[in-house]
Formats: C-alpha cells, structure tokens, sequence
C-alpha cells in the first residue's frame, strides 16, 4: 500500500494543493498527516482528494474544534493505525513518544523538526516528511510510503507551492 504523508503544513494552501495533486499522481491509497495543519480549510482541502486521511495535531493548531468536526478521528498523539498490514504510529512531536509506542510500531511517523528524514531505528522504519508549507526551511516536502517494501521517498513539490 502507498501512503502519502506529510507534516507542518501551516496553512500553506498552495503548498497543500501541490501535495493533493501529487498523491493523487503517485497513487497513494491514503494520507496521514503528522501535525500542525493551523485551521480547518488546510484540511478542507486534503479531504477533497476524496482519499481516507488520518492525522494527528500538532503544536501549532489552534482551530482544533474546526479541525475535529472535519476529521473526527484527528486527536493528540501517539496515533496507531493499521494500514497495509502494517502498524504506525503517528506523533507530530518525537520528544513526546514513549519507547513502549515505538516497540508497538513496525513504521514510527513524525513531524515538527521541519527536517525531511527516512531512518531505520531498532528495525523500524522512522519517516518525518519535513514541511510541506516550506515556510521555515524553503523547501516543500512530502514522503510517500510503501508498508510492502517498509520504505519510504521523500518528494519535494514543485517550485508553485512556496508562492
């Protein structure tokens, strides 16, 4: 199964549009986002790709009854959700994890470091896809994840989604 996943869109609605458009071309069966969508309509948008999404808050959102009447499921991490046959925890602040979470997990995936990173830890593999708004590091990334190989890309959007 291919997931795509991001993090720390901050209300950047080009960026997001890009990354829309960019699991759908990919294929991606889902969307699981690490945190810090900032208001609603960053969801909205999201949502519109038709595809299951699942996420979890992040530190910066403040709208987080606007966001839970969209996604009832969003809620504060650690998330564990099974897809692909596999188990993944979603946290969008790694500090915050508790190691008995990660040992549930065969994919453990964060944000808030706005750094893009694919890692292996103790077996598992460990994805932040860094930040999709580009705000803070000028670059606009995504990862997309395989549960059948256990291995995921970082893709970096096209130049658009910083305008």
């Amino acid at each position: 199964m291919k997931i795509g996943v991001l993090s720390d869109t901050h209300d950047n609605l080009v960026a997001v549009a890009a990354a829309a458009r960019f699991f759908t071309e990919a294929g991606v069966e889902m969307i699981l986002h690490a945190g810090d969508y900032c208001a609603p309509f960053t969801l909205t948008r999201l949502l519109q790709t038709r595809l299951p999404v699942e996420g979890v808050f992040g530190n910066c959102d403040g709208e987080r009854a606007g966001l839970t009447r969209l996604l009832p499921s969003l809620a504060d991490g650690p998330r564990l959700i099974e897809a692909g046959g596999r188990k993944i925890s979603l946290i969008h602040d790694r500090a915050r994890l508790k190691h008995e979470v990660l040992e549930a997990s065969d994919i453990l995936i964060v944000g808030h470091t706005h750094k893009p990173q694919v890692t292996r830890e103790e077996g598992r593999l460990i994805v932040n896809p860094g930040e999709t708004a580009g705000w803070i590091t000028g670059r606009c990334t995504v990862a997309v994840l395989d549960t059948d190989t256990q291995a995921a890309d970082i893709h970096e959007l096209c130049e658009q989604a910083r305008a």
